[in-house]
């Protein structure tokens, strides 16, 4: 078994986290509409995939350590680290809602922090300092946007923890506060630079990669860490003080997730239908899934943040969208642990 797992874990796929991301959000979109049943199924599948890909890279980091480092300094791999510190967010926030757990999520936050000043600092120093740099078709993607939605992760689990802190309280905001101001800043930068690449410089059908959804769950993060901070808003009273404004610019950030789900479907038609792309799974398809149940989650808080009761309809469709995108995605993921372990032991026992 260790040599299997050595062997994934040589080569495993930087982004791969997302596949915790994706159920999380969903696990808490679903419990948010009273699917208990699917709420709690989802959790326990997110404890076994956020501790096995934790495994995997251990390993890695252990055997495998100059693969890891080329990949987390690279234009185009770089970007996937920062799905552990979504996914570890994400899990956290899900212990909260589903679970009712308060105690583990602190240190998730705690890991998440320390995490997010490692890659952060190490990937964007990195792609500045290099001599050979790719053009903007080739270095940059919708995974670049992960360095959004992780900063906006941080903001989410620590004013969902917040209430249940003794000491400290107003710090804590005061962090989430930043980290979901910084995460806006990140998302407004590089989305210039993707906004671009569609736009004017040669975009083939092949190079429109799942992880393109971010465009729009980069913002639907934005949209659920701006509506938390809005429903906290009487534990802190700066924070009461400048609601008007995060009202407004957590509208803002929702409009424009909304804008990109028409664009992206009539882009993903474009591909796999008129260009005849092959469908098949892909750890990159977990970056497809994530901003689909990330919008139904945070479509359902900013109608509780504006007292918006009619936009819940919309959650409550996207639901099942979400669901539809996840099941074949989980069942392709399992498809490929069942092959590969196959292949691994049939070749072992030649």
């Amino acid at each position: 078994m260790l040599s299997y797992l050595k062997k994934q874990a040589e080569h495993l796929f930087p982004g791969y986290f997302a596949l915790v991301m994706a159920s999380g959000a969903l696990s808490i979109g679903t419990y948010l509409l009273d699917m208990i049943f699917i709420a709690e199924l989802l959790l326990y599948i997110n404890v076994a995939a956020y501790l096995t890909l934790w495994l995997l890279t251990i390993i890695r980091i252990l055997f495998y350590f100059r693969n890891l480092k080329a990949d987390l300094t690279s234009h185009a791999r770089g970007p996937g680290f920062f799905t552990l510190i979504a996914a570890t967010n994400v899990f956290g926030s899900q212990l909260i809602i589903v679970a009712g757990n308060h105690t583990f999520p602190v240190y998730l936050w705690l890991l998440a922090i320390f995490l997010w000043l490692i890659i952060m600092y190490t990937f964007f120093t990195a792609v500045t300092v290099r001599r050979d740099k790719p053009t903007i078709a080739e270095g940059v993607n919708g995974a670049w946007l992960i360095a959004s939605v992780a900063t906006q992760s941080i903001s989410i689990l620590g004013t969902l923890l917040s209430p249940y802190v003794e000491n400290g309280q107003t710090i804590i905001l005061f962090i989430t506060l930043c980290m979901y101001f910084l995460g806006c800043m990140l998302y407004l930068n590089i989305m210039t630079l993707i906004f671009y690449r569609f736009t004017f410089v040669n975009f083939k059908f092949d190079a429109l990669t799942p992880p393109y959804w971010i465009n729009m769950g980069a913002v639907a993060i934005a949209t659920l860490a701006g509506s938390t901070l809005i429903l906290h808003a009487e534990e802190w009273s700066l924070l009461g003080e400048i609601t008007p404004f995060i009202k407004g610019f957590t509208l803002f950030f929702w409009i424009a997730g909304t804008w990109w789900i028409p664009l992206l479907i009539i882009l993903m038609f474009w591909r796999h239908i008129y260009n005849r792309y092959p469908l098949g799974y892909d750890p990159q398809f977990w970056g497809m899934v994530f901003p689909l149940s990330m919008y139904t989650s945070s479509t359902y808080q900013l109608s509780k943040a504006l007292e918006l009761p009619f936009l819940t309809v919309i959650p409550k469709f996207m639901v099942f969208v979400a669901l539809a995108a996840w099941i074949p995605g989980f069942i392709g993921l399992v498809h490929r642990i069942f092959f590969t372990l196959l292949n691994h032991y049939q070749s072992k026992n030649a």
